[in-house]
């Protein structure tokens, strides 16, 4: 009886946390097409202004790879009315912050303001969109800063080539995602001026874009604020988006990456894994979670802790639009060979594909998910960023609210049956991830 109080006293905290962490939105479109997401909360005195695009690196041409990545740096050179080389000095002169981030889908850019700087963080955002400075100088100057991001971020970071998806090569055969995030480097090396301005017109317009305002203001005076910034901005025609398909693997692979940045060799399981819209993605992020976050996880207990067979275990999930990556690996420690840290990690697979969960690890998962949500949205800047993510790349804004009842109303036999649909051997690419002093 004891249990069950405790059991029903989690699940009426989970649902209150639940309601009361419920994000209330409002959007709409202006004339010329672009989508509008406001988010009103005035307890604290500061606004978030985003503008997420509808283009990422999977949109590039061979050849031309790294365009949407180097857009990230480019747009904040300056415009017609602000000077070059001013705008973070700009946003900071007024007490605001900003910054950017791309990846295979879409370029996020957006600032955080005090709400009295509205105004600021709205025309700041229409100029990027209105009058970019995208000269050869600039072009010049952004290129050495590309190239010195992916030294230290990618080239120089140990297991690097695992965090930022330069290992997707070997998943992908025929999708864009398989090609670096940054694209490659001699492609920006090698493009014109003209072909830089051609990757902008083609991309960013009103209509290919999510307005996001999220904090203090009001809501009338800045649906006028947003119209006269935005609204008189024109349409243009939206490139179509090429859908590649990606063959399904019938038979495991297993490849060599090699990394001059590491000493100890680590294996990696990949996975071709459904779009993040699916309700599947969901149901392997809570997989994810079982195996290996927190000390408590199955690879941790199991391999770190008690037969200290590895140095560190992982997986995660990459969400992405057409297709996801689900990726588990491990470090080995001492004489553990890689081979045998795949035999202690496909026991932990075979036990999830044939055995059901137990109500402590679902409760825990449902616990940990809670907790990721309410940090996710706990300033007006995280919020901004699950509006505008949720609409475009989820397709449904409705996903900031209902994402935490998804994950509760997974069933230990969904996680069952998915971890035995996607997570086959004959599914996978098996990397060993070795150090470049091991190449022969």
């Amino acid at each position: 009886m004891k249990k069950s109080i405790l059991s029903l006293a989690s699940a009426m905290l989970l649902a209150f946390s639940a309601n009361a962490q419920k994000v209330e939105f409002e959007e709409y479109n202006l004339d010329n097409g672009m989508h509008v997401i406001l988010h009103q909360d005035n307890s604290a005195p500061v606004v978030t202004v985003g503008v997420m695009y509808n283009v990422g690196s999977v949109d590039e041409i061979d050849g031309k790879t790294g365009m949407a990545h180097f857009y990230e740096h480019l747009l904040f050179t300056g415009t017609k009315n602000i000077e070059r080389g001013k705008w973070s000095e700009i946003q900071s002169s007024r007490g605001g912050s900003g910054n950017a981030n791309t990846n295979w889908d879409r370029t996020y850019y957006y600032g955080t303001f005090p709400s009295n700087e509205l105004k600021l963080g709205l025309w700041m955002e229409s100029e990027r969109l209105l009058h970019p400075i995208v000269d050869q100088k600039a072009v010049d100057t952004q290129n050495e800063v590309v190239k010195e991001e992916k030294r230290q971020r990618m080239d120089n970071a140990p297991y690097g080539k695992i965090q930022y998806g330069m290992i997707y090569k070997h998943i992908f055969d025929k999708h864009n995602y398989g090609r670096p995030l940054i694209g490659y480097i001699e492609d920006l090396d090698n493009a014109k001026l003209e072909e830089f301005k051609a990757f902008y017109d083609k991309w960013y317009m009103p209509n290919n874009a999510v307005l996001v305002v999220a904090g203090d203001f009001e809501k009338k005076e800045t649906k006028s604020l947003i119209k006269n910034y935005f609204g008189t901005i024109p349409a243009r025609t939206t490139p179509k988006k090429v859908k590649i398909v990606e063959p399904e693997r019938t038979e495991e692979k297993r490849v060599t990456e090699y990394d001059s940045n590491i000493q100890l060799p680590a294996i990696v399981l990949a996975y071709k894994t459904p779009s993040m819209r699916d309700r599947e993605a969901k149901v392997l992020d809570v997989i994810s979670t079982i195996l290996s976050d927190g000390k408590s996880s199955r690879l941790q207990k199991k391999l770190v802790e008690d037969k200290k067979k590895a140095l560190a275990v992982f997986s995660f999930g990459r969400p992405l639009v057409d297709y996801s990556v689900y990726t588990i690996g491990a470090i080995p420690l001492g004489e553990t060979s890689l081979d045998d840290l795949i035999k202690e990690m496909d026991e932990e697979i075979l036990k999830l594909q044939t055995e059901l969960v137990s109500d402590e690890d679902l409760q825990k998962v449902r616990n940990k998910f809670e907790n990721s949500y309410v940090a996710a949205n706990s300033s007006v800047q995280g919020i901004a960023s699950s509006l505008v993510t949720n609409y475009l790349l989820m397709g449904d804004t409705k996903r900031i609210n209902t994402d935490i009842e998804i994950i509760n109303s997974i069933t230990k036999e969904e996680i069952r049956e998915v971890a035995k649909k996607y997570l086959a051997k004959n599914r996978r690419v098996v990397i060993d991830y070795l150090p470049e002093s091991q190449k022969k």
